[in-house]
Parts: C-alpha cells; sequence; structure tokens
C-alpha cells in the first residue's frame, strides 16, 4: 500500500513536535524536514520541495514567533510569515494539493469584548500580527484547497512558552509579577495538533469538507495571571514550594511589541463542522505538567 505523504513545516515547534507524536493512520507518513533542508525563508528552495516531494497535502506550523523580535528583525519576520505561506499555496496549487496553515489570535487588535469569530475584522498590532495575517491572504488567494487554524497562548513541554516560563522562574525566585488585565484561552500544542489531525483527514478523505478559516483554542478563559496562579497551586498541592505571585497590568510590563488585551477565540465553527469538542484549558495544562516531571513531589 503506497504512502500518503504528508509535509510538515516547523517540524521542531510546539505544535509541529506534536503533529509528529499522534497517531496517524498506518498509510500516512509525515515528512519533516530540518531547517536545513527546508528553509522558509527561500522561496526558491520552498518550490522546489513541493514540486518533487509528491505529497498529498500540507501542514504549515513554521512560524517566526518571537514577537518582540520581529520588531526590529521585520524582513526575516516576513519572508517567514507572509511570503513563505503565499508560495507554500501557490506550490501546492500546482499540485493539487490541500494546506493546513497555523495562524495566530494576534490578526485580532483585542478591542471586541466577546471572543473573536472567524470573520471579525483583522486589525494586528505589529509586525507579528501584520506578517501573520498576510501569510494568511497568501494562503487564501494561492490555494482554495487551504484550511486556516488560529490559536492562541499555545503551551507544552517543549520549546519556548508561558508555562516554561513559569515553570523556570518558580524555581528560581521568590515572587513573581504577571499580567493580569490580558484574556486569552490557554491552548495545549498537543490539542491543537489533534484538531489539526482530524480536519486534514475529513479533507484527504472527503471531496465535500469544509475548508476555510477556523479558531482552535481550549475551552474557558484566562489572563496570564490566573495561568500561572493555575499551575503554582498545582504544584502546591504535591509539596512544592511556590514563589509570591502578584497582579500587575500590562503597562507595568512594558514589551516592544502591544499585545491584544482581548485574545479569546470562539470555536463554535470548528465544533459546528468537524465535531472536534475543545477540552477545559485546565485538564490541559495538568496534563503538561505532568509531561513536564513537575506535579511529582
Amino acid at each position: 500500500m503506497s504512502k500518503r505523504r504528508i509535509l510538515v513545516t516547523g517540524g521542531t515547534g510546539q505544535v509541529g513536535t506534536e503533529l509528529l507524536r499522534c497517531r496517524w493512520p498506518s498509510d500516512i507518513e509525515l515528512i519533516a524536514p530540518t531547517r536545513q533542508e527546508l528553509d522558509l525563508s527561500d522561496c526558491d528552495r520552498i518550490e522546489q520541495f513541493i514540486a518533487e516531494g509528491h505529497f498529498s497535502a500540507v501542514i504549515n506550523s513554521g512560524a517566526y514567533t518571537a514577537v518582540d523580535r520581529a520588531e526590529s528583525d521585520i524582513l526575516t519576520a516576513w519572508k517567514v510569515n507572509a511570503l513563505a505561506p503565499a508560495v507554500l499555496a501557490a506550490a501546492t496549487k500546482k499540485t493539487g494539493t490541500p494546506i493546513v496553515h497555523v495562524s495566530t489570535d494576534y490578526v485580532f487588535d483585542g478591542s471586541k469584548k466577546e471572543p473573536y469569530i472567524e470573520d471579525d475584522p483583522i486589525a494586528p498590532l505589529g509586525v507579528y500580527g501584520a506578517s501573520k495575517e498576510a501569510g494568511e491572504q497568501g494562503v487564501r488567494t494561492g490555494n482554495d484547497r487551504h484550511v486556516i487554524v488560529r490559536t492562541a497562548w499555545v503551551f507544552s513541554p517543549h520549546g519556548t512558552n508561558f508555562v516554561k516560563t513559569m515553570l523556570r522562574l518558580a524555581a528560581e525566585r521568590e515572587s513573581i509579577r504577571v499580567v493580569d488585565d490580558q484574556f486569552g484561552c490557554p491552548t495545549a500544542a498537543s490539542d491543537v495538533a489533534l484538531a489539526i489531525k482530524t480536519i486534514l483527514i475529513r479533507v484527504l478523505e472527503d471531496s465535500s469538507a469544509c475548508l476555510g478559516t477556523y479558531h482552535y483554542v481550549n475551552s474557558g478563559q484566562a489572563t496570564w495571571y490566573d495561568l500561572a496562579e493555575e499551575l503554582l497551586r498545582r504544584r502546591a498541592t504535591v509539596g512544592q514550594s511556590v514563589p509570591k505571585l502578584e497582579a500587575i497590568k500590562t503597562n507595568e510590563y512594558p514589551t516592544p511589541a502591544r499585545r491584544p488585551v482581548n485574545s479569546r477565540l470562539s470555536t463554535d465553527k470548528l465544533v459546528r463542522d468537524f465535531a472536534v469538542h475543545p477540552r477545559d484549558w485546565r485538564e490541559a495544562l495538568i496534563e503538561t505538567l505532568m509531561a513536564c516531571n513537575t506535579l511529582r513531589g
């Protein structure tokens, strides 16, 4: 039986790592090239890689995610986040291949009071969000057979993320100051990967499957302070020492890039079209803390 080859960009990132850890059907083979093999800032290489790869689908989870550094490293951010997705979409269009593209809550400005739906107006606040929004447009216009999955506040045992940073600070400091006026939906990378897997298999096997833009986040909402508080509470239950937590305002923690005050995303459309039901972020957090060996006394 011939294998269906799925290209996964960003295979060492949080979502990419979890995609490779998923259980896929036996006739699917994931191909996750290294940065040396496929540099997303090299458009000619992307075109060649797709043309020669004989892929059944592409998952673009690769991105320039250093939000603050992007404010000064503008060219690289736009190459990876905007131009690369456009080239991937155009190349997959030529081969008749569907593409799933991972995007972000940063395409919104955060001024809405309710959770964002897919059709809400786009208004990125900085270079990262603007480059990701341009990447979405490149995918939409480059290949009709696309699914864009926006997610937010991603954490995992891998790479750099808020949960891992809090675990490190908890072991180093007696007190931690955390922003308490930004709201979002903390989301496990493993759950994003499972949602993408569900979507892609449906698209591959059902010609009438829905396409377009979707949101995936874990259910429930929190501030960064809430997330840190829950993390430390879980540590305390197994007898680990925890630092004092201090709630601060965004303006007390200035960063080069502005963050959306409201990053909550509605998943109603995804639930309706793909029957993907996100679990509560607290449940996902416990699983991640276990994987980080932090809930063992």
